[in-house]
């Protein structure tokens, strides 16, 4: 699409005396920002500066602070001391008048979480590079973000969602945030990115794609975008299909081999294979896997804009990005999230039915596949999530369960469950409307009130008109796999589960270290534990004959068994060789097959959940 003269959001009014920061790329070779804080009116009792110790939408404590390389302040031209009050914290003494602080950042983080600076492109969310000045969070927040003086980046423009202030869209200068919240919640790319604009439901949208990507098909992109947002504003706001923001931006960084995303207000940042964006020589074709698998994680993000973003877990409102924020309910802030993200492909018409079951099989499969979805709830991962989910080990597929996907699989049983007792009078998107219109609508700037667990549970029985205690006590806060089968069955979906029994197996993941096979996971009760086998296991060889790190090797010498036979694996454990006598078992991989059960009549034929 043609960019077309940028639509002027008015920025909120800054009373003076704002907190005020100016962020240079000072070194892009040493992958240095500098930033310098000024504080018109510091603490009289001391100014307590903070830098966050996590980002919210990923639950892990990452310590921002450790990237400091090296901080200073002054007032009034004297050298002011700092004292460190923890790992992320410092104080200054009074002063009088305004207290300057000057810190360099180190950004060498090629993720959506933290920043990124080197000849290329630059990055940084706020919660890397901005000091929280405490006391002060609630006035409008000022940022002169500056243009390297590089050479090389002197082509160099800059996308974000913060209003200007007297910067030009695209353009280095100022900006302005309203507090605090919403400055560490706009992201920032610079660099020479591919740009274009679309508007959804008279909304303009930034599709920003940095990286060197051949023939890129902007046009395809923003058209496929543009139907999932726009159906999703309608969705929240069937009667307005009044977006909850002015002005929204995709910020994507296009590498050879990358996935992720992370959520903001009014922008996202997300890292995809360039491989998986649309081309220009494939203009006609179908959407290939890669490129409907990166629509569904803009999707995903987009969707975050109302579910988490401003229906948020009370204990969100407000965030306190230095410790820890437990909560029961990321399975329905992520869980409902990956449900709804596909489906707002099929809905908005980007894929077909059969495309999405196939999805949603997977998805079911990979839940099955884990042993740890017998163990943990996924109310208790939600809760765990700083410590389990985001810190996953070799034990993991046995340990714990995805409350991504098991949530999406709760959300998807709900549903059907509501539709179904309800003769289709009520369903699923009623209750994300009703927790849109009473907790979602008016977060922002008046509302922050978040949604408890007790309240959740209490408004699914009041939309829904049913009693759903016993179905969170079984599939939230308890273990048991959700009854898709069942449940899928009235709406004309078949479900098959073809797994492989008679097709030998160690039922262990493989990975490669160099030329060598290595176990990654070992799955609980399988032929590999059972042996004694272990991840980080090299293996070496089976009844004397090679193993490599080619899986189709594996596969091959494996093939020459059947299921009961026992062979014998030499494998090095560190610098040790072991043998194992290892008894096939049949491949217990989940071959989960969902379709449209073309027995049925045509009326019937169709999920409901789909339109």
């Amino acid at each position: 699409m043609k960019n077309k003269t940028p639509t002027k959001i008015k920025p909120p009014r800054v009373a003076a005396p704002a907190v005020a920061y100016a962020i240079a790329p000072k070194d892009l070779a040493a992958h240095l920002f500098e930033v310098t804080l000024t504080v018109q009116q510091p603490s009289p009792d001391g100014q307590v500066l903070a830098l966050p110790a996590w980002i919210p939408g990923s639950y892990m404590i990452r310590e921002f602070a450790r990237n400091i390389v090296q901080i200073r302040a002054e007032a009034a031209g004297a050298p002011v001391p700092l004292e460190k009050l923890d790992k992320h914290s410092w104080q200054a003494p009074p002063v009088e008048g305004a207290l300057t602080v000057r810190y360099d950042v180190y950004a060498w983080d090629l993720s959506v979480r933290a920043a990124h600076l080197d000849q290329t492109h630059g990055f940084f969310n706020g919660t890397s590079v901005f000091l929280r000045v405490a006391g002060q969070e609630n006035v409008p927040h000022v940022v002169d973000i500056q243009r390297p003086a590089d050479e090389s980046a002197r082509m160099w423009r800059l996308a974000t969602a913060l209003p200007e202030l007297k910067a030009k869209r695209y353009g280095f200068g100022t900006y302005v945030a309203a507090d605090y919240d919403e400055l560490i919640d706009s992201p920032v790319e610079m660099g020479d990115f591919a740009l274009a604009t679309f508007t959804a439901h008279g909304v303009p949208h930034d599709v920003v794609i940095t990286g060197r990507v051949p023939n890129l098909d902007m046009p395809r992109l923003c058209a496929d975008l543009k139907a999932i947002c726009e159906t999703q504003i309608a969705f929240f706001e069937p009667k307005t299909k009044k977006a909850p923001m002015d002005r929204y931006v995709f910020m994507t960084l296009a590498v050879g081999d990358g996935y992720g995303g992370l959520e903001h207000r009014a922008s996202t940042a997300l890292i995809c294979a360039r491989a998986d964006l649309p081309t220009t020589a494939s203009a006609g074709k179908e959407r290939s896997e890669g490129y409907i698998k990166f629509l569904g994680l803009c999707s995903h993000e987009y969707f975050h804009t109302w579910n988490v973003k401003r229906i948020k877990p009370a204990v969100f409102a407000p965030y306190d990005l230095q410790v820890e924020n437990y909560t029961p309910l990321l399975w329905l802030f992520e869980g409902f999230t990956s449900y709804y993200d596909d489906l707002f492909l099929v809905r908005s018409g980007l894929i077909s039915e059969a495309m999405y079951f196939k999805m949603l099989g997977k998805t079911v499969g990979s839940v099955l596949r884990s042993a740890g979805r017998t163990k943990q709830s996924v109310a208790d991962s939600s809760f765990d999530a700083w410590s389990k989910y985001y810190r996953q080990d070799e034990n993991a597929p046995n340990a714990i369960v995805s409350y991504y996907a098991k949530g999406s699989l709760v959300g998807l049983g709900l549903d059907l469950t509501i539709r179904q007792k309800t003769a289709g009078k009520r369903s699923l998107d009623d209750i994300m409307l009703a927790l849109w219109q009473r907790y979602g609508r008016d977060f922002y700037p008046d509302g922050r009130r978040g949604v408890t667990p007790r309240d959740v549970e209490a408004l699914f029985d009041e939309i829904s008109g049913m009693k759903l205690k016993s179905y969170f006590e079984k599939y939230v806060r308890g273990t048991e796999d959700v009854p898709l089968a069942k449940l899928l069955a009235p709406f004309g979906v078949k479900y098959t589960d073809e797994r492989k029994l008679a097709k030998p197996s160690l039922d262990a993941n493989i990975g490669r270290d160099g030329a060598d096979a290595k176990l990654s996971a070992v799955h609980e009760g399988g032929a590999a534990h059972r042996a004694g086998l272990s991840a980080g296991d090299l293996l070496v060889a089976i009844d004397g004959l090679r193993v490599t790190g080619n899986p189709s090797n594996l596969e091959a010498l494996l093939s020459r068994y059947a299921v009961g036979d026992t062979v014998q694996v030499h494998a090095f454990r560190r610098d040790e060789l072991m043998t194992f006598a290892v008894r096939l078992l049949g491949d217990r991989v989940p071959g989960i097959t969902l379709a449209i059960d073309t027995a049925r009549k045509p009326a019937a034929a169709r999920p409901t959940m789909l339109r």
